[in-house]
């Protein structure tokens, strides 16, 4: 069990989630996604969770497997396409995590979603949690016009909206 982990997690606030995503930076992030949903046929939606409830927790449940729990709860799967792409941020791991659905994981390698993971960690690393977040949709979009290019007016089957949880 790590202990400092357990701390982070414990001390995160909704106060610090909104230090660190004023509506502003909401709203930037917001427009990249309407932007990004232009450029292809992918669906992406992003998510951010201040920390994990304790007894998740306590139970030593990873990033990875809580994102893999969000996409499922805000139903990211459930596109005409199976093209949902979800953008996990667990603030108090500063951990990124990157789910696409079948339709689009079969197509984009893991290395490709793992760099934009990692571009992310290091700008929130830094503080620079509009930028990262941004950046990070920007090369998420580009990843998905390479492999999924837009050939006709694309459906909105996710909202724009980040979601902060």
């Amino acid at each position: 069990m790590d202990v400092k982990r357990i701390i982070r997690h414990l001390l995160m606030t909704h106060w610090h989630v909104k230090a660190a995503f004023p509506p502003r930076t909401l709203s930037a992030i917001e427009k990249a996604i309407q932007e990004s949903h232009k450029a292809h046929v992918g669906q992406v939606m992003f998510v951010v969770e201040g920390a994990l409830h304790s007894a998740a927790l306590f139970d030593g449940l990873t990033p990875r497997e809580r994102a893999i729990d969000v996409f499922s709860q805000l139903r990211v799967w459930d596109t005409e396409q199976n093209n949902g792409v979800l953008i996990y941020l667990l603030l108090a791991d500063r951990d990124v995590e990157i789910i696409a659905d079948r339709g689009i994981h079969s197509r984009a390698s893991g290395e490709e979603w793992e760099a934009v993971c990692r571009m992310m960690e290091s700008a929130f690393q830094c503080g620079k949690y509009q930028s990262g977040a941004v950046q990070g949709v920007e090369q998420v979009t580009a990843l998905l016009k390479k492999h999924f290019p837009a050939h006709r007016p694309p459906s909105e089957d996710l909202p724009a909206t980040p979601v902060v949880m």
